[in-house]
């Protein structure tokens, strides 16, 4: 009986051993727990934050859609047609009919449809901007909103289905692309600077040198006490 369980307790620790000796092979050989991206990424990921040096700056809306093309935007909202239709006069559906959408007020309108209470309580217009941001990601932009629709990652697929939306009644002019590295007007002070004081600053009263030519005590005159009565002036407090 001590025979056999000595021998079941050494293949059992025998055991053990060789496979603690795998992992630490595996571990050497393949790095299995190394966590760390792969020198080359196949292709990039939209949003994804870049470890060497953070997530590339959005390219604004307003840059996009100058080169947005509404035929490719009619393309891609054919998805959004199963809930939405465009025409003039369209019935609503699932989503309200989206004819003259773009400048549109936000949650109002819409042939009496019913939103959602967050997106009726907006007050701004679905200008660029804000279909920019709709469009990425609805429930984002509005809490407790009804369309499920998850959202466009992609920014040019925005521009482009925007400006399909903004030839179908609306007609809008594009806004303007911001000029690109555009330096600031030349005297302006950098944000967070204090305006001068009004008048200027005022000199500090202590260790000013006295005045050119100022003439100089008498020798030997002792430096007797102020002059009963006399005040000085308050030295000018700076805020």
């Amino acid at each position: 009986m001590d025979d056999r369980f000595n021998t079941i307790a050494g293949w059992t620790l025998f055991s053990g051993i060789v496979a603690l000796g795998l992992s630490s092979v595996s571990h050497h050989f393949y790095e299995a727990d190394k966590d760390h991206r792969p020198h080359k990424m196949g292709y990039e990921i939209e949003g994804v934050v870049s470890s060497e040096g953070g997530a590339a700056a959005e390219v604004p809306i307003e840059t996009l859609l100058a080169s947005a093309d509404p035929a490719k935007g009619q393309a891609i909202f054919a998805k959004c047609s199963s809930c939405h239709s465009i025409n003039q006069g369209g019935a609503n559906g699932i989503g309200p009919n989206l004819y003259g959408i773009v400048g549109e007020q936000q949650g109002k309108g819409r042939g009496g449809y019913a939103f959602s209470s967050n997106l009726a309580a907006m007050t701004g217009k679905w200008d660029f901007a804000n279909l920019n941001t709709w469009l990425k990601s609805p429930r984002a932009y509005v809490e407790g909103t009804k369309m499920s629709f998850a959202g466009l990652g992609s920014g040019a697929d925005r521009a482009n289905v925007i400006a399909y939306l903004n030839t179908q009644g609306s007609n809008l002019p594009l806004p303007k692309a911001p000029a690109a590295g555009a330096a600031p007007a030349a005297g302006a002070a950098p944000p967070g600077a204090a305006a001068p004081a009004a008048g200027g600053a005022a000199a500090s009263a202590a260790g000013a040198k006295p005045a050119a030519g100022a003439a100089a005590p008498v020798a030997g005159a002792a430096v007797g006490p102020a002059v009963a009565g006399a005040t000085s002036a308050p030295a000018a407090a700076t805020h």
